[in-house]
């Protein structure tokens, strides 16, 4: 007899809480908190902006933001199963770094 492990209850943290969290651990305001996140990871954040020149953003210890092409490729249309064209497109990708992934898997 095989037993399953119970599944693990995904937890997210939302832009508030982050904010919130950025706030309390630097002692800045939220409005200042806010801000910074928003300047790093909105649309027209410092992120976003770099990936869209085509530029890499490298964080040591945390991780790379790049800018990945996708060549165009035929797949299928689930509602009907026909075959269909899907365009070449440029997605966003990030690829931890050695700290982090060490971080999350409690290794020092």
């Amino acid at each position: 007899m095989r037993v399953s492990a119970p599944p693990i209850k995904e937890i997210a943290v939302n832009k508030a809480e982050l904010t919130s969290a950025l706030a309390m651990r630097t002692k800045m305001s939220k409005a200042d908190a806010t801000r910074t996140i928003d300047a790093l990871f909105d649309d027209k954040g410092i992120i976003a902006v770099e990936l869209k020149k085509g530029s890499k953003v490298q964080i040591t210890g945390f991780g790379n933001f790049e800018a990945r092409k996708r060549a165009a490729r035929m797949g299928r249309n689930p509602k009907t199963g026909g075959v269909i064209q899907i365009k070449a497109s440029i997605a966003p990708a990030f690829r931890a770094g050695k700290q982090l992934k060490m971080a999350v898997n409690n290794k020092k």
